[in-house]
């Protein structure tokens, strides 16, 4: 109850048109109906001569006298009893068919509606979520909710809804008129409504826990998509497409099984309608062919209830149909409302300060920082403390697995420290805004994102207005600007997804040039040129001393070479900093930068002449 009432809050924007959708599909049923009732007088009026044209009965109600004449209903011009029939048939036809028309579109604008701002609602929850949730949830499951799961409800708000509405309506004011029509007759129906209501019930429920499974494995099929589709290249170098071909057969062949037993569920609603329609008619046949024998019921009127009798089995079959859809919505729904209410680990403080530049430094102290694993807690960081000054460039150097990606992924708020806390300019990360926090902060990373847009919106990614002379600026002093110019079409060039269309170095220095323009006055650097060759991260180097100029950078390297003239370089094991000091100062002592310089650095290293040189004309270009 709590998720269908959280789906009407998204119906109440377009409540108007909700109500005006509603009153016009009450009357589509009512002309349905009406149609119903002008059966009685066509065959005992129209297709009857010798009857009377001045009393054309639709019914008669009991203890009342004066029964419901046609003529009360058509101008008075009109006498003929084939001219009032065919001119109500024709007016009621017309009045239903633009009901129809309207009060579907209606009710769809509303339903469409309100799955646009489901959908916005859900990405934008998902979009503001922490790094760590989309560690816990993978890109396969949230396209999938994101997607399949929306359209379902979509399906049951908007077209299902419709139809429902009709049908809804149309059973209703038949059920009216097949009880004007049959009187106690027609209570004969009311034995089935209980085994209606009980089997669609118990139906519904197996539906929503066959979509809810068949979600999640289509949700498994759309993960192994983005994988292999991502990874292509990995799957074609390593000769893997049978075994990921065949992976994908077993995950399309348990969405199949899925699927079916969700099918099979719902096939039964048809065939019980159905069946329970045959007895019902079979026993009102019983009953009015006694009836007219007594002549308490003219022939006319019992096909016309007959008829009113079979078109309530359309609705009441359908509305087992119906019952499913919004059941397989609500199943869908479960999950759209879990991730929008899934709580973030890192959250905003109600009346955050809003951090209005940078001036003062960044403080560690006793920082410590773990994360859950598979239900255990793994300590990355404990007891950091260290302080940077403003235009300090921190190299943070280590064995793979020490934490130094951790510990930087902790200045802009990706994660929150569990001991300790980080001071920027004197308050606490976690009392400042993370917009105004991040506003502060550039990132140039090992692995470069660039979208698949043009060159000019890659570099002034969040800032769609800046001028394109400010994008030129920030490219040649990314050492960009000569190659960019080269591409077929300048900056209006598409890189493609994941910028697939340059080469390594020339997607970092889109990274940096991106950087640069955003000016913010902390920088890090995640392993910026690890992936370069030699050639390449001369190029990249020097780009990256030009973002360098008077900024407070985080550098994290395993090339030495890069981070030798770091203002200080800071050796992390174990979750530690075990040393910290200058480059020159580093090699004085007998400790783990010492050892991994020697092994970098050896005199019968051949790469040792080729990356000094590399380094003297880097220093050179920049």
């Amino acid at each position: 109850m709590r998720r269908i009432w959280r789906l009407l809050l998204y119906v109440r924007p377009y409540a108007l048109y909700s109500l005006a959708s509603v009153v016009l599909m009450a009357m589509v049923g009512a002309m349905a109906a009406f149609r119903i009732l002008l059966i009685r007088p066509i065959f005992e009026n129209v297709l009857s001569p010798d009857a009377p044209t001045k009393d054309l009965l639709v019914f008669r109600l009991p203890h009342i006298s004066q029964p419901l004449n046609l003529h009360f209903l058509v101008p008075n011009h009109f006498h003929n009893a084939w001219t009032v029939v065919a001119y109500a048939l024709i007016v009621s036809a017309v009045v239903k068919s633009l009901c129809d028309y309207a009060g579907t579109y209606l009710v769809n604008y509303a339903g469409f509606g309100m799955i646009t701002d489901l959908r916005n609602d859900l990405y934008n929850a998902v979009l503001r979520r922490s790094v760590g949730f989309f560690q816990k949830n993978t890109t396969g499951t949230l396209l999938s909710t994101l997607i399949n799961d929306i359209e379902r409800v979509q399906m049951a708000m908007s077209s299902v809804l419709g139809e429902f509405l009709q049908q809804f309506f149309t059973l209703i004011f038949m059920m009216a008129a097949a009880i004007l029509l049959g009187g106690k007759m027609s209570w004969i129906l009311l034995l089935f409504v209980p085994v209606v209501i009980s089997s669609a019930r118990r139906i519904g429920r197996r539906v929503r826990q066959t979509t809810r499974k068949g979600q999640d494995k289509l949700a498994e099929i759309q993960n192994i998509l983005h994988e292999t589709i991502t990874g292509n290249r990995i799957v074609k170098a390593f000769g893997m497409e049978l075994w990921e071909m065949n992976r994908f057969r077993r995950a399309a062949r348990r969405l199949f099984r899925a699927n079916l037993k969700s099918v099979s569920v719902q096939a039964i609603s048809s065939p019980l309608m159905d069946a329970l329609g045959s007895v019902g008619i079979a026993l009102l046949l019983l009953v009015g062919r006694g009836r007219i024998l007594h002549h308490e019921m003219t022939a006319g009127s019992f096909i016309a209830f007959l008829v009113a009798v079979f078109t309530l089995y359309d609705p009441v079959r359908k509305f087992a149909m119906f019952y499913n859809s919004f059941q397989q919505a609500l199943g869908a729904s479960e999950e759209i409302f879990k991730f929008m209410d899934a709580q973030d680990d890192v959250r905003e403080k109600k009346r955050a300060f809003v951090l209005k530049g940078f001036k003062e430094g960044i403080q560690f102290e006793d920082v410590g920082f773990a994360y859950e694993s598979d239900g255990e807690v793994k300590q990355v960081l404990h007891g950091i403390n260290l302080t940077v000054h403003p235009g300090e460039v921190i190299a943070f150097v280590g064995p793979s697995g020490a934490g130094k990606s951790s510990l930087v992924n902790l200045i802009p708020r990706f994660f929150d420290v569990n001991e300790g806390r980080i001071l920027i300019d004197e308050h606490d990360l976690r009392d400042v805004t993370i917009a105004s926090l991040r506003e502060q902060i550039g990132k140039v990373t090992q692995e470069t994102v660039l979208f698949n847009d043009t060159v000019r919106n890659n570099i002034a990614y969040g800032q769609p207005d800046v001028p394109i002379s400010k994008v030129e600026e920030a490219a040649k002093m990314a050492l960009a600007h000569d190659f960019i110019l080269n591409m077929p079409e300048g900056y209006n060039t598409r890189v493609g997804e994941k910028g697939t269309r340059l080469s390594g170095g020339e997607r970092q220095r889109l990274a940096i040039a991106r950087a640069i323009l955003k000016n913010a006055p902390i920088l890090i650097l995640d392993e910026a040129t690890s992936a370069l060759d030699v050639e390449s991260e001369q190029f990249v180097q020097a780009a990256l001393a030009n973002l360098m100029k008077g900024r407070t950078v985080f550098v994290i390297a395993h090339r030495l070479s890069t981070v030798r003239k770091a203002s200080r370089i800071a050796v992390i094991e174990g979750g530690e900093i075990t040393e910290i000091g200058t480059h020159d100062e580093l090699l004085q002592q007998s400790g783990t930068y010492r050892r991994l310089y020697n092994l970098q650095f050896s005199d019968d290293d051949p790469a040792r002449v080729e990356t000094e040189a590399a380094l003297a004309s880097v220093e050179g270009i920049a």
